[in-house]
């Protein structure tokens, strides 16, 4: 079990990107942070340490003007993140999970205003693959492993499964894979839209830090916006979505970002962002 005074979290910021070409093989990405789940002797297993640490991340991200992206990934080549702890679950109850508030804590990737990315290879089993569809994006090694077991031992998925993959899939095939507790593969998850990208196993986290950094160099209040539409999307009425969508753009059009864009389009020259 994890214990309490213990770190299996780490935060970069700015994130650095393998890179042969740089010195000491490595390079920083402005504005990405990654946030990294380390235990990859238990395969990244979720414990509510974990989580929690998970949890204080996030929100110090959030509260920093520096970080424009997160890339979320697993320690190590096996896992993402192969669930939850299933040692330290097993003799909780009710009145434990309520007290112990420990799904609280699952949210805190979701409400970043920030948009996330997760860097998955190997295995993102339960919640896992919870954590990681909590993203807005997932970047997908072709080594990976994909499912929601908790069918196997009882539960079902309690942090969002249900929900997400139903959204994500539809209906039909995330009741297969919830009911029958099913692992996919990348290329299944690919076709089933699952993902953003599947990429080489070995390029995985640089092709998650690349597109964060093509997304950190846009304009920060648009992209917050961008964010923030798309996520209601899943949640709205199409007549609401479509009115948050044109208030948000009423608000753009009033910062110095949107008059510099247009205006370094107009003069044919890179837009120089404040984020004001």
């Amino acid at each position: 079990m994890a214990g309490d005074g213990e770190r299996f979290v780490r935060v970069d910021l700015p994130a650095r990107r393998p890179d042969a070409d740089a010195p000491g093989g490595w390079r920083e990405v402005p504005g990405v942070a990654l946030l990294t789940i380390d235990r990859p002797a238990v395969l990244n297993a979720l414990s509510s340490v974990v989580i929690r640490q998970i949890g204080e991340a996030c929100r110090a991200l959030a509260a920093d003007p520096a970080c424009r992206v997160v890339v979320l990934t697993g320690a190590g080549t096996r896992a993402f993140a192969a669930g939850a702890d299933i040692a330290e679950m097993v003799d909780e109850t009710t009145a434990d999970l309520v007290a112990g508030r420990r799904f609280d804590e699952w949210d805190a990737i979701g409400d970043l205003p920030v948009p996330t990315i997760a860097a998955v290879r190997g295995y993102a089993l339960g919640g896992g693959l919870e954590l990681a569809m909590s993203c807005d994006m997932i970047v997908l090694g072709d080594d990976a492993r994909l499912g929601q077991p908790e069918i196997k031992i009882g539960i079902l998925p309690g942090s969002g499964g249900t929900q997400r993959l139903t959204r994500a899939i539809g209906q039909a095939r995330a009741m297969e894979m919830i009911l029958t507790g099913r692992m996919i593969d990348a290329a299944e998850a690919d076709r089933m839209g699952l993902v953003t990208s599947v990429v080489p196993a070995a390029e995985t986290l640089a092709a998650a830090l690349d597109l964060a950094a093509t997304i950190a160099a846009m304009p920060p209040l648009a992209v917050r916006a961008a964010k923030d539409a798309v996520r209601r999307a899943a949640e709205l009425p199409l007549s609401a979505g479509l009115r948050h969508e044109r208030q948000l753009l009423y608000i753009l059009f009033a910062t110095e970002d949107r008059t510099e864009g247009m205006r370094a389009f107009l003069e044919k020259r890179p837009a120089a962002w404040q984020g004001r």
